[in-house]
């Protein structure tokens, strides 16, 4: 049966061909009665249409970009192309103190040069160095301290970031304009990238160790933007100018990274946990590099800022950013006054930052924030001795133009302040010696129990009314004076890379690299120790005489060479302190029995 519904059945094929033929004729009628209007001049295959204008005379313009592409807008009148990254350069600036060098990519420091002879890496010296050194040789010196050199792969230090919507990279390219003459140099910093244009001023005066660094960010697209803005500050370590500290091997020079958030004082060493997060949050005081002589500091211009710290330490690197919040409207620029030093752990030039010359040169008022960058220089519990320490040491260096000299006039000072406690001392101790007969006797007679052997030896203390600890007092006083002076010598610029004399001690605050005064200062020990009266038994006296002299002569080897100098200093005086009390006691001595009158003060009548 013939369906005609069937495609295959002869009436729908002839129904199929007539409809063809129908749309065929309506669409060549169409095309004929209205034809297409003639494509645009120019007008590519892309599918984008150029703009026109309603004078016909006038060309049409390209498309104008986006505010948020970060492409300056073109001229009007004329297709605009995409304008090219600015050229890369380094621009160097030379100051009194210190030379800097800038890279456009990126517009962060990729060199900050100390100048001066103090303004050096400290020198790790060898012993076969140290000798030549002894016998009039020279050794080339450390290289000039570098506070900004760059870390691999890493922000330059004083290059911005912008993370959140739209961030923005570390390696932006930037335009630079420099300003040099006059009292105050200048260099400023244009970049874009997507809907930013930042502006970065650097202005410094031509002396001193202080900058300022102002930081202006444009959104630039017609939306609101919101992140975070990241100030980066880091510095690679050569691993030979920087050692940990250890009991044997010194005291040690790491940087540390560095941030003060609130009411604290943040630093990470290699090795150290990550800052916690809530304790990386709050007011941003400063943050930097923070090493043991020199310091690269950052701070806030009017006042502590909120903010988030991320500190970063491996055995090469030293790393530290700060996060403050970034929130700018449609076309609103956002502006970040900060602060800068540069420069050596002076606390008589950090305590005015930002210091005169630069108020002066930039225009800053008076009640601009202190940071307080003098806090860096960090005494510990010695805080109170250090600084009386270091005050005497100034006004014998004021004297004499020599720290050295000044160590040993310290040494005398201290001696003649313990005079009548070392004459005490001497007295107890021969009180003691006169003992010594009765105690041979006791530890005879009690040689097989040591408890009663030495409660029979403290009746006879008591009885006789003589301290034995009498001799240790000034041993112990001296003790704080010794951990003050390293401590001092550990931290106080003012010390840092000054000689005593000769062609070796170039640095009272690094290591005799002939180790002749640690040795000499052993001997002075066993000299000291020696002259004193015993008062143990044998095993006891060999130990103070031979041991403990040679623990300390091994630990004082890597230490500082001006401890080594005060301390073998203060046992030359003791040598000589001690034979002449004796001299004197001896010559004062009654004829017929009895102690001195000062011995009988000291220790009341013999029985």
């Amino acid at each position: 049966m013939n369906d005609p519904l069937s495609p295959q059945s002869n009436d729908s094929q002839k129904r199929l061909l007539v409809a063809l033929l129908l749309s065929f004729a309506v669409t060549a009628g169409w095309m004929f009665l209205f034809p297409p209007p003639p494509a645009a001049p120019g007008a590519d295959d892309a599918g984008v249409a150029a703009a026109g204008t309603q004078d016909a005379g006038t060309p049409a313009q390209a498309a104008q970009p986006s505010p948020g592409d970060g492409t300056p807008p073109p001229p009007g009148g004329t297709v605009a192309e995409a304008t090219p990254p600015p050229p890369a350069r380094q621009v160097d600036s030379h100051r009194k103190e210190s030379v800097y060098r800038f890279s456009s990519v990126g517009a962060g420091l990729t060199s900050a040069e100390l100048q001066g002879v103090k303004m050096r890496e400290q020198h790790s010296l060898t012993l076969a160095q140290g000798y030549q050194q002894l016998l009039g040789k020279e050794v080339p010196p450390a290289p000039q301290m570098n506070l900004a050199q760059p870390v691999p792969n890493q922000p330059l230090p004083l290059s911005v970031t912008i993370e959140g919507q739209s961030p923005l990279g570390a390696s932006v390219p930037y335009a630079v304009d420099e300003k040099t003459g006059g009292d105050v140099e200048s260099l400023t910093f244009t970049g874009r990238q997507g809907p930013w244009e930042v502006v970065k001023v650097l202005q410094w005066p031509k002396e001193g160790f202080e900058l300022t660094y102002t930081i202006q960010v444009k959104n630039t697209s017609g939306q609101a933007q919101n992140g975070e803005l990241l100030v980066h500050y880091g510095r690679a370590i050569d691993p030979n100018f920087e050692h940990a500290p250890s009991f044997f091997g010194g005291v040690g020079n790491l940087s540390r990274s560095a941030c003060w958030v609130d009411d604290k004082l943040h630093n990470m060493n290699p090795g150290d946990d990550a800052l916690d997060v809530e304790k990386s949050k709050g007011q941003i005081h400063y943050f930097g590099i923070n090493q043991q002589y020199f310091l690269s500091a950052l701070y806030p211009l009017e006042g502590p800022r909120p903010g988030r710290c991320i500190l970063a330490a491996t055995p090469t690197a030293r790393q530290v950013s700060v996060a403050f919040p970034l929130s700018a409207a449609a076309g609103e620029t956002v502006t970040l006054k900060l602060g800068g030093y540069l420069g050596p752990k002076d606390p008589d030039l950090m305590a005015v930052v930002p210091g005169p010359e630069l108020r002066k040169a930039v225009g800053l008022g008076d009640a601009t924030f202190h940071p307080k960058l003098e806090d860096t220089v960090d005494f510990g519990i010695w805080a109170v001795i250090c600084k009386i320490l270091l005050g005497i040491m100034k006004f014998f260096h004021g004297l004499t133009g020599n720290w050295g000299v000044a160590i040993i006039l310290l040494t005398v000072v201290v001696k003649l302040v313990l005079l009548p406690l070392t004459y005490r001392s001497m007295v107890s101790m021969e009180e003691v010696k006169k003992l010594q007969p009765r105690m041979d006797e006791i530890r005879k007679k009690f040689a097989d129990n040591r408890e009663q052997q030495n409660l029979e030896i403290m009746k006879l203390y008591q009885e006789a009314k003589v301290n034995p600890l009498g001799g240790c007092l000034p041993l112990l006083i001296q003790m704080p004076v010794w951990i003050a002076l390293f401590t001092a010598l550990r931290n106080s610029f003012d010390l840092y890379g000054e000689p005593f004399f000769g062609p070796i001690w170039r640095d009272l605050t690094y290591k005799d690299p002939t180790y002749l005064l640690p040795l000499a200062l052993g001997v002075s020990m066993i000299i000291t120790q020696k002259m004193q009266p015993q008062m143990m038994d044998a095993t006891q006296a060999k130990i103070m005489t031979w041991f403990v002299p040679g623990i300390f002569t091994l630990t004082l080897l890597q230490y500082p060479a001006g401890l080594s100098l005060y301390i073998f200093t203060n046992n030359i005086f003791s040598i000589a302190q001690q034979y002449g009390l004796r001299k004197w006691l001896d010559r004062n001595k009654p004829q017929a029995g009895g102690g001195t009158p000062a011995v009988a003060t000291a220790g009341g009548k013999r029985k």
